[in-house]
């Protein structure tokens, strides 16, 4: 019987690798099966020796193991790994009769170990606790679209380009900027965040530069700004475009110089950070319109990198809505453990105007719903889309179409879907703007604002 190796493009947070050791087909199916819905990438073997072929030709987060196989046993393939590869995590499973040995297996080594027979959930919790998450590499990349995004960013992870990351609000931008950074030779360095549109506008300097004591008024200490904190790592600038003119200019001179100088202080700091920044808007026009300096702009776009909407890449909505349940269902002892056939079905037809925020938010919801293992339909509460029907039990509830208002907007098609979308989760939330702005991923200062640019076109909201 030959084994098959069987590496998918789907992964959990780091992206992960688990070798697979069983020389039962179909428990050996049906293992590989489960971590593969679950995001993982998998790669089976029937024998001991095969997996050390393996072993030798692939990096793996973790082996999962049977004791009892021909030739090599688990016992012997536990210390060879051990051996060569000793940071690798080994899970072995056993049958009741097995269960001294498993106990021994684990003073030899061994990480954890399961005794047959044993539901998924516990598997995938087992695992999730032998092989810890990496900060920012939970990247999912099944749709092509998001598998190009996936494969450039990490060509120019290993330079030190700066990077213009675009796309609409909870697409992922940030877990995007922390792929690249895991990916780059800085990643034993700090990556440091800023929320441009969530700071007020007078401390945006100080928080990004720092501030010497006294230097204003409640200043009582010496505080080191984040481009001091992201030395020799990577700084990242969320909704670059909400950052004031007066800011973009001092940001300017510092990527060009590549210094600082505290408030309260003229003596130069020299920095050596990676930038990346990202915004969901169109910058080009926000640089017509006078609101972005043009030499900025330039500067940060040298590599522009565009994430689709939810929307446009379905075939990640599986594997990242199945990598979310199995974050929040910990609480729950791990149940539920699965979609039925109609929740999955209906959450790959939704239109999804938050996007992975919003998917995030539905899933861990449903969880809390949920009373059996597999999460229902019912359990989604998915909000009625634009133009479809998305029943509930047997209540349909379908809502107008805001499309045919916005097609004589002088506009750009990007921003006429852009500013659709924001109608349409405004409508969904019954005009409540502080939920909109949280299903959309975005401050309601910045929701204002968009509310603010269609009522100067003459949309009434």
């Amino acid at each position: 019987m030959t084994a098959a190796l069987n590496m998918t493009s789907s992964s959990p947070p780091a992206p992960q690798h688990i070798l697979v050791v069983e020389d039962d087909f179909r428990l050996r199916s049906a293992l590989s099966d489960t971590l593969k819905l679950a995001g993982y990438n998998t790669c089976v073997a029937e024998s001991g020796e095969q997996a050390m072929t393996f072993c030798s030709h692939h990096n793996f987060d973790a082996v999962i193991s049977d004791i009892n196989l021909p030739g090599m046993d688990g016992h012997t393939l536990l210390s060879k790994i051990r051996t060569e590869i000793p940071n690798t995590p080994v899970i072995l499973m056993t049958g009741y009769a097995d269960a001294e040995k498993a106990v021994s297996a684990m003073r030899a080594g061994a990480s954890d170990y399961l005794v047959k027979p044993f539901p998924p959930a516990r598997l995938l919790s087992r695992l999730k606790s032998v092989t810890p998450i990496k900060n920012g590499a939970d990247w999912i990349a099944e749709a092509p679209a998001t598998q190009r995004v996936k494969q450039l960013s990490e060509r120019v992870a290993c330079t030190d380009t700066s990077v213009l990351i675009t796309g609409e609000s909870g697409t992922g931008k940030e877990v995007l900027a922390q792929h690249i950074h895991q990916c780059s030779p800085r990643s034993a360095k700090p990556f440091v965040a800023v929320n441009c549109a969530a700071l007020p506008e007078s401390m945006l300097e100080s928080i990004l530069f720092g501030h010497e004591k006294g230097a204003f008024t409640g200043a009582a200490a010496r505080h080191v700004g984040k481009f001091e904190q992201a030395c020799g790592g990577t700084l990242f600038l969320d909704e670059i475009a909400e950052m004031p003119l007066l800011q973009q200019a001092k940001l300017l001179r510092a990527l060009q110089e590549k210094e600082i100088e505290r408030l309260g202080s003229h003596q130069p700091i020299t920095v050596n950070v990676r930038l990346i920044a990202a915004t969901n808007r169109d910058l080009a026009e926000e640089v017509r319109q006078g609101r972005f300096r043009e030499d900025l702009f330039y500067r940060l776009n040298v590599f522009p990198l565009h994430l689709p909407p939810l929307r446009e890449r379905r075939e990640d909505i599986r594997p990242l809505a199945y990598f979310l349940l199995q974050r929040h269902n910990q609480a729950l002892a791990g149940i539920p453990d699965e979609f039925s056939t109609q929740a999955m079905t209906a959450m790959e037809h939704y239109h999804w105007p938050g996007n992975i925020r919003e998917l995030d938010n539905l899933v861990q919801r449903a969880c809390v719903i949920a009373t059996g293992v597999s999460i229902e339909l019912d359990d989604l509460m998915l909000p009625a889309q634009t133009g479809t029907v998305i029943a509930t039990g047997n209540t349909p509830i379908q809502q107008m179409a805001v499309a045919s208002t916005l097609d004589n907007l002088p506009v750009s098609a990007k921003k006429r879907a852009e500013y659709q979308v924001v109608l349409e989760t405004l409508q969904q939330y019954d005009g409540n703007r502080n939920d909109a702005a949280d299903a959309l991923g975005i401050t309601s200062r910045m929701l204002r604002y968009k509310l603010a640019r269609l009522r100067e076109m003459g949309i009434k909201v």
